[in-house]
């Protein structure tokens, strides 16, 4: 099993927003992420869920 995580600048890079609107967005349970020693990252599953449900709000 290959999990692809992204750290917070990676993850802003992705989806083009700032890191302030991802830490906003962790913040307020819109996008999941993990602490790994301290550190928090971002699954590729997650940035995925967040866009499906900005798609469905969407339509």
């Amino acid at each position: 099993m290959n999990i692809v995580v992204y750290t917070v600048e990676e993850a802003a890079q992705v989806l083009k927003i700032s890191r302030w609107k991802i830490f906003e967005l962790i913040r307020t349970n819109q996008l999941r992420s993990v602490k790994i020693g301290g550190l928090r990252r971002i699954p590729h599953v997650a940035i995925d869920e967040y866009i499906a449900r900005l798609m469905e709000e969407a339509a």
